[in-house]
């Protein structure tokens, strides 16, 4: 495969001191109903050497583990409508800013939380602070993707979940590629992103984290959902 960088963003960084390839793997659109195993074995298997690090987006795993909802399908309780209007939208995604979005945060995390966390972040950013919806209502709310319009079809018209288990799947990943590198299921965007689990230890997620802090992946119609690590 040759590596070649989506634009905008470098193929080649500097961490501590090292430098260090970040190489997008072009793929189709993942489906409901796809197989993630098959799927990683047609675009991954042939990219991936020892040493390196594959990481996936945590959507393609929602997807295949049928965790994706067409917004159409989805009914929003009145407090989803409600709570909906008081969150932040960015450029880079709608977050829990529609009413379908945030029906699914109430269902995957509780309403009782969900208003706690409302409450809390209503009282704090009242003194400038940001965050404590998404710290107090958890990595399953965070973790929800709305439909933009820089979304590829049929995703620009879905909500999809966070993945279950994603750190078990990463080692189950790291089994299926039978080499030496390790696996790591990533919240990835514009604003930053998270490790959601991984075959790393805490610190080598850490350093994961800064290597794809500008989101070397895109954040539109890239159709780049998976990625390799390496030093360069």
């Amino acid at each position: 495969m040759t590596a070649q960088a989506n634009e905008g963003k470098a193929l080649t960084v500097q961490i501590d001191g090292t430098s260090v390839e970040r190489i997008p793997i072009r793929t189709r659109v993942v489906m409901p109903g796809d197989d993630l195993d098959t799927f990683i074995t047609e675009y991954a298997a042939d990219v991936v050497q020892d040493g390196d690090i594959l990481f996936v987006t945590e959507k393609i795993v929602a997807i295949t583990q049928g965790r994706s909802f067409p917004v159409d399908e989805i009914k929003a309780r009145k407090l989803a409508h409600f709570l909906s209007h008081y969150v932040v939208k960015t450029p880079y995604g709608i977050g829990l800013g529609m009413p379908q979005t945030m029906e699914m945060a109430i269902r995957e995390v509780g309403t009782v939380r969900i208003l706690f966390a409302a409450a809390v972040a209503a009282v704090t950013k009242a003194f400038g602070r940001k965050g404590d919806f998404y710290r107090i209502a958890g990595d399953k709310a965070r973790a929800i993707d709305g439909p933009t319009k820089h979304t590829i079809p049929p995703y620009n018209q879905a909500v999809v979940l966070g993945p279950l288990r994603p750190r078990e799947v990463s080692q189950h990943l790291q089994q299926l590629l039978g080499t030496k590198a390790d696996v790591a299921v990533v919240d990835i965007n514009d604003l930053g992103g998270n490790i959601l689990g991984s075959t790393l230890d805490k610190a080598g997620e850490e350093r994961l984290v800064r290597i794809l802090k500008d989101n070397p992946l895109g954040q539109g119609h890239e159709s780049t959902p998976l990625g390799v690590v390496r030093p360069a």
